[in-house]
């Protein structure tokens, strides 16, 4: 490893013959800068940092770049469960667009939750209504299915989060229902029907066009 800059590490991949997977069960922690270290995360459209947060010691950060980009956690599987796990954007418009990917069956094939936090504070009420989506890549991205369904896959998140701040998320997946969470909050802030057959796949740190994201403690409950 070498030091990049204050409170960033750069991180140099070993290759490894063999990836070392990762299992989970009912309420694991998942330690994600371990899953790097030891090569049991697969990268795409990105550069990876381990990130030196106050208070987030298992923190990452995916880079800034063209397209979207993910962090896959090999061997964990998801199916029916919860996913948490902590997030930080910014207040940048049409440039932060941050969340988790799930049930992933390749690079370009799974559903994802995603934040756009420089609508949470937005004084305009349809970009307020922006703050979080839901897509199921890749036959259903936001742009069809905000000119299909509009209102239907993306909502507001109240009480508004700082956006330029860390923001913690529940996923919940029960029977083709998907339910979100922000900031411990008892109702969720969006309830939609999955919009694929898929019950089982990868999870996976995401980001959206030109976005850079940090992600930190991930926790994965799976079954009831």
């Amino acid at each position: 490893m070498k030091i990049s800059s204050p409170g960033w590490i750069m991180l140099t991949l070993l290759i490894l013959s063999q990836p070392v997977a990762a299992q989970v069960s009912k309420g694991d922690m998942v330690h994600i800068t371990e899953l790097v270290k030891r090569n049991g995360t697969h990268l795409t459209g990105r550069n990876l940092h381990l990130l030196a947060a106050p208070g987030y010691p298992d923190a990452v950060h995916l880079d800034e770049g063209p397209g979207s980009g993910s962090l896959w956690l090999e061997g964990i599987r998801f199916g029916e469960g919860s996913i948490e796990f902590d997030v930080r954007g910014k207040n940048l418009a049409q440039q932060s667009f941050v969340g988790l990917a799930f049930h992933g069956q390749s690079d370009s094939v799974y559903d994802v939750i995603y934040f756009r936090p420089f609508n949470f504070l937005s004084p305009d009420s349809i970009r307020q209504h922006h703050s979080v989506q839901y897509v199921s890549l890749p036959q259903f991205d936001w742009e069809r299915l905000r000119n299909e369904f509009p209102g239907k896959y993306e909502q507001s998140v109240q009480p508004a989060p700082n956006p330029d701040g860390w923001i913690h998320a529940r996923i919940c997946c029960r029977s083709g229902t998907i339910s979100v969470f922000v900031n411990h909050q008892a109702k969720p802030c969006l309830v939609v029907r999955q919009l694929n057959d898929r019950r089982d796949g990868e999870i996976g740190f995401w980001v959206g066009h030109g976005s850079a994201g940090d992600f930190a403690n991930l926790s994965v409950s799976t079954g009831q």
